[in-house]
């Protein structure tokens, strides 16, 4: 099996197969929360560190307007290329989401999937903070998802789940390599195996990640004065089932409503 030792981020087409699965049940919450907490209807979404655009795509395809960057210039261009193919005229661009401007404000902003924990200082958090309160309207929301580390409880080590399309499947493990809670920087492995009718091969990897806790999380929204906490969830995405946040609790998608 041929093994490559580089970024996930730079292999698209395998990344958004991987991180594709949940794309009807995080589209369906994005436009719930929107419905439940807004009070003018949304009708235009933006996405931090937007990756491939599947969300993108999926809320373009119902007809909305839509804004997304990225740091990596190849998702960015995977990204742009689907919109292409599919006769849209939106496309991402490069930027760094610590600090960035947009040409218009949107209703809606989401960051899903912990992709907000590569800012690895707490400048670059708040500077993020503060350019996403100059990217969404007063009144408007950011959907925010965080795997806090719990401080009463034993944190996950590791996952593993598989994801196929046509004849390619995509069996990812993920793990934990090391956590630093006094310099707040967790280590993960993370490895594709990538399995197509001409052959298969592996990509490793490692995530480099900020951390939070329940508390530090709170500091930090509360420090740019521009956004209220209106709601918590977990991971499951489920409208009707809205969590409390306490310190055994890891995965959080924060509804936070620019004040």
């Amino acid at each position: 099996m041929e093994e490559l030792n580089e970024s996930i981020y730079d292999h698209p087409k395998y990344y958004d197969l991987v991180f594709g699965a949940d794309c009807a049940a995080e589209t369906k919450f994005i436009l719930g929360c929107a419905k439940r907490y807004m009070k003018k209807a949304a009708n235009r979404f933006f996405e931090p560190a937007c990756g491939t655009g599947r969300l993108l795509y999926h809320l373009a395809r119902q007809g909305y307007d839509v804004d997304g960057l990225d740091l990596n210039p190849k998702a960015i261009e995977f990204c742009n290329e689907r919109f292409r193919k599919h006769g849209f005229d939106f496309r991402a661009f490069v930027a760094d989401m610590s600090d960035f401007r947009v040409k218009r404000k949107s209703d809606v902003a989401f960051n899903t999937i912990n992709s907000f924990r590569h800012l690895s200082t707490e400048a670059a958090a708040r500077g993020h903070m503060e350019s996403m309160a100059g990217a969404v309207r007063v009144g408007g929301l950011y959907l925010l998802g965080v795997h806090l580390t719990p401080t009463e409880a034993e944190p996950s080590e590791g996952e593993s789940w598989s994801a196929r399309r046509g004849h390619l499947t995509v069996n990812t493990h993920m793990w934990t390599n090391s956590r630093d809670p006094k310099k707040r920087v967790e280590r993960f492995g993370i490895r594709f195996d990538i399995h197509k009718p001409s052959g298969s091969s592996r990509i490793n990897d490692e995530l480099v990640l900020r951390s939070y806790t329940k508390a530090q999380m709170a500091r930090l929204i509360k420090h740019s004065g521009k956004w209220e906490v209106v709601a918590t969830y977990d991971f499951g995405y489920d409208l009707s089932d809205p969590i409390e946040v306490d310190e055994t609790t890891e995965d959080v998608v924060y509804v936070l409503k620019r004040v």
